[in-house]
């Protein structure tokens, strides 16, 4: 059966690159209407023009690990649609560094992006959700699930989304549903530049994490982002609180 969002307004933040813009592009051929987010203005209207413009893409930059950016961004997402049915907190950072490497600085980017930006655009988008029996996805890991090496940043900030996507779907319901996707390692240009170019052996890591997954591959960002669109659509009406894992295996064991 396919996914209807015909005349849905959506918010995706960090939806100029990877799995976010790929989600962007999926609710548009389901007829949605989408606020695309990124840190910058020409970001954004690069990946507009790549989703192919047209009026049913509005422009919302701003940076989701700052309060003000948050504000900014989740405004003039419903200015700009006039309302919100889904917001998807997709903005995210990963970097790779033991403890010993993880300052202060890497530490709070990491979790002020990806766990308080989902907190406070949540938070933010609350009144146009409830008027609209709305629905968050929020973009969890399977490194919320699983402790992993040289990650315990985005780890930290991966599990409190999990547990976030938990608490904000008891208090939220019946009104808004909450849940959250956790990917394994997706093949998008923040894996390939943050986790294989960096590396001492790109072509040994980039086999690594292939193979990290029982599935023996990565996933691609549109297999995340159908996921995405079944979490926010009528079909999974009776699904909150849950933490869904894309994960080719990796959490069924090692």
């Amino acid at each position: 059966m396919e996914i209807d969002f015909t005349d849905k307004l959506i918010l995706i933040t960090g939806s100029s690159r990877g799995i976010g813009k790929a989600t962007a592009r999926a609710f548009l051929d389901a007829g949605a209407r989408i606020a695309i987010n990124g840190r910058t203005d020409r970001s954004v209207i690069s990946a507009i023009n790549d989703l192919g413009g047209g009026d049913r893409l509005v422009p919302a930059a701003g940076d989701v690990g700052i309060m003000r950016g948050c504000a900014s961004v989740v405004k003039t997402a419903i200015d700009g649609l006039g309302g919100l049915d889904v917001l998807v907190n997709c903005a995210g950072v990963c970097e790779n560094a033991t403890i010993e490497e993880t300052d202060e600085d890497l530490w709070d980017q990491t979790i002020n992006i990806n766990l308080k930006g989902t907190f406070f655009c949540s938070k933010l988008a609350l009144a146009a959700l409830r008027s609209r029996r709305g629905v968050i996805v929020n973009l969890g890991s399977d490194a919320g699930l699983l402790g992993e090496r040289n990650l315990s940043a985005y780890c930290a900030s991966k599990g409190g989304i999990v547990n976030l996507t938990r608490a904000m779907a008891l208090e939220l319901a019946p009104e808004v549903r909450v849940n959250c996707v956790c990917p394994s390692y997706v093949d998008t240009d923040m894996v390939r530049r943050d986790n294989i170019a960096k590396s001492e052996n790109p072509a040994a890591t980039e086999e690594r994490l292939k193979n990290f997954a029982p599935m023996k591959r990565m996933a691609t960002p549109e297999e995340i982002a159908k996921v995405i669109l079944f979490l926010a659509s009528d079909q999974a009406g009776f699904i909150t609180g849950a933490a869904l894992q894309i994960d080719g295996g990796t959490t069924a064991g090692h």
